[in-house]
């Protein structure tokens, strides 16, 4: 069935025109311009940072398709619990009666949060606290993981699985604490086994991430804002020196410098985290560090290389610290011979493993990479009264405040909302492991430091479309398995192997289906980075489900339709994963301060106030799951100083 086919009543369906049944649209679809209209309609308020609720696109077409399996219903930030938060941003909460809050019980600690750093707070809580401890964890999502979650599809009886968010797997180095800490939760280090090659003779060389790599089975798309209708077509464009592309000689001569100066960024390199050059990279933006190391024209920056270039931090290279672009080479250390690895789902694999260490019964079965990967979770399991550690989703926390002055409480009272009743949870220490846009609101008694501290965190949204084709032929037939673009949505798409230890096919072919990813950042060059980060987090959503479904047809259809891709007959489903605060951002100073000042995250990272402790990766500035463990191990360890104190 198509993936736009359950949402809409029969009787509500317009006449879909004949351009919509080419796409394999079933309803004629109105395209606002959200910029142009509902952001000016919402004026004031978006200025001052906030997203009217009913702004937001409205259900069912926000959430759209969700695919099968145990993540059908929690892929991206579902409306549900977009509304809860910002409900919580508007004060709705503010004024609760005691007399309709549910107590909840008393624990040593609760872990707001269950991504991958709440999960491993609570793991480390009963490790570095000799199993005796009992930990709550509260998720708003209806399955844990937070931004580690899969997408997974049925297509035409073959499972097929794509990552929401979190997808890098890289081989620690041996005998650091991530080396440790993967085998002792059941990841092994051995080599992580990928589907083989069934097609034709010669083999395709497909690589094992959804990301554009560049080489000779590679291509760049260049459209109608090229002045080429129909599209072209450009493979192995590093191959052909980029000869024949529609674009001007000192943008071919800006690409060619900045792909062949290989050793411009190794010169650059940090040789720790502090150091003169960290420093230096820290004080400009990453667009000003390129465009001075590389002699490249800020246009060639702004319009070929941004994204991509500082991707992995959600925005545009003119907004960021240019130390961005090396601080995870620099604190996260890996072993670059081996290569990056992807488990099927994504990091959802270190999220489950983490759970099946604290729950076995959540996760039933051998404590194995197969094993944990096939397993059904086990919501049951989850939030056992006589589990030490309990974890609870569908929570949204909306207040944390210490029992008394924090320096001196003994307990923290935490309210949180489920299903239409609010609850009341007391405990020892709180660990705050969701990201910094709902900390620094729910936790009420933070001081002046910290929340100027938090005032420096800007977090950027990010739409995930996983788009399951029932084969790959119009690429294959191309002579290509990767595409890169610079118009329209989106901006790159690649074939992969999927790891095998998940309930996928063992084996791959062009008549195999498989899943496109395609990343969908919101810059605005030139804008503050605030302006940015709220402009593109508004169009992310208001805009609906078949609006979005629609335009990922249509940029298909322009790129591949004349190498035989029917978006009718191809296009098996398409789930949106919209994170509406995808990456912490750092801005220029947020590694080491500005102005005399120390930090953002080190205030957070070093200063617990009372009894409450700060973990998630954004603390770090590195969106990296290795950054969520290291930080959680941090924030546990400095609970149980509290618990003992």
């Amino acid at each position: 069935m198509s993936s736009s086919l359950w949402h809409h009543a029969p009787t509500l369906m317009p006449r879909p025109s004949s351009r919509d049944r080419f796409l394999g649209m079933d309803a004629a679809i109105t395209r606002r311009d959200f910029l142009d209209a509902a952001l000016l309609a919402a004026g004031g308020a978006l200025a001052g940072g906030a997203m009217p609720l009913d702004l937001l696109a409205q259900p069912p077409d926000y959430d759209g398709y969700g695919g099968v399996g145990d993540y059908a219903n929690a892929h991206g930030n579902m409306r549900d619990v977009v509304v809860e938060g910002h409900r919580i941003r508007d004060g709705v909460y503010a004024n609760v009666a005691p007399s309709d809050i549910v107590d909840a019980g008393r624990f040593d600690c609760v872990v707001v949060g269950g991504g991958i750093s709440g999960l491993a707070s609570a793991l480390f809580l009963e490790r570095h606290g000799g199993g005796k401890l009992t930990c709550l964890v509260l998720e708003d999502h209806a399955v844990f993981g937070g931004l580690a979650r899969p997408n997974e599809f049925d297509v035409g009886g073959e499972r097929v699985i794509a990552n929401q968010a979190s997808a890098m797997f890289f081989p620690p180095l041996p005998g650091t604490f991530l080396a440790e800490f993967y085998p002792s939760i059941g990841i092994s280090l051995d080599p992580i086994q990928y589907q083989t090659w069934s097609g034709p003779a010669p083999e395709m060389p497909v690589g094992r991430v959804p990301y554009f790599a560049g080489g000779p089975t590679s291509a760049f798309y260049f459209g109608a804002a090229f002045g080429r209708s129909p599209g072209t077509l450009l493979i192995d464009p590093w191959g052909t020196r980029l000869e024949g592309a529609p674009i001007g000689e000192a943008a071919r001569q800006d690409l060619l410098r900045m792909r062949d100066a290989r050793d411009v960024r190794a010169k650059a390199m940090p040789k720790a985290h502090g150091d003169d050059a960290s420093r230096r990279l820290d004080s400009v933006t990453l667009e000003q560090h390129i465009i001075e190391a590389y002699g490249i024209g800020q246009e060639t920056v702004r319009k070929y290389l941004s994204p991509v270039t500082g991707g992995g931090s959600g925005i545009g290279a003119d907004a960021l610290s240019a130390y961005a672009d090396y601080a995870a080479d620099v604190l996260l250390p890996w072993q670059y011979d081996k290569g990056s690895q992807m488990f099927p789902g994504g990091n959802a694999t270190v999220a489950r493993h983490i759970v099946r260490a604290l729950l076995p019964d959540a996760l039933p079965g051998p404590q194995t990479l197969h094993g944990v990967c096939h397993a059904r979770i086990n919501a049951e399991a989850l939030d056992r009264r006589s589990n030490r550690t309990r974890i609870r989703t569908g929570c949204t926390v909306f207040s944390v405040s210490h029992d008394g002055p924090a320096d001196r409480a003994g307990s923290v009272t935490i309210l949180y909302t489920r299903k239409g009743k609010v609850y009341r949870v007391s405990a020892r220490s709180v660990i705050l492991a969701g990201g910094s846009w709902t900390a620094r609101r729910i936790a009420r008694d933070l001081p002046e430091s910290h929340r100027a501290a938090y005032a420096e965190f800007h977090r950027s949204p990010c739409l995930v479309a996983s788009v399951a084709v029932r084969q790959w032929r119009f690429l294959y037939d191309q002579g290509i398995h990767e595409c890169r673009w610079f118009e329209g949505i989106g901006n790159s798409l690649a074939v992969r192997k999927t790891a095998t230890c998940g309930p996928v096919a063992p084996t791959i072919s062009p008549d195999s289906p498989v899943v496109l990813t395609l990343k969908i950042l919101f810059p605005s060059p030139g804008r503050p980075i605030a302006e940015q980060v709220m402009r593109g987090r508004a169009e992310l959503l208001e805009t609906p489900y078949r609006d979005y479904e629609r335009r990922i047809r249509e940029q298909l259809t322009a790129m591949f339709g004349r190498s035989g891709f029917d978006a009718r007959r191809d296009i098996a489903g398409i789930v949106l994963n919209r994170w509406g605060h995808a990456y912490l951002s750092p801005q220029p100073g947020f590694f080491f301060g500005r102005d005399g000042k120390t930090a953002p995250g080190e205030v957070l990272r070093t200063q617990p106030v009372g009894r409450l402790a700060f973990a998630n990766s954004d603390v770090t500035g590195i969106m990296d799951h290795r950054a969520s463990i290291i930080e959680a191990d941090r924030a546990a360890r400095q609970a149980i100083e509290r618990l003992s104190a």
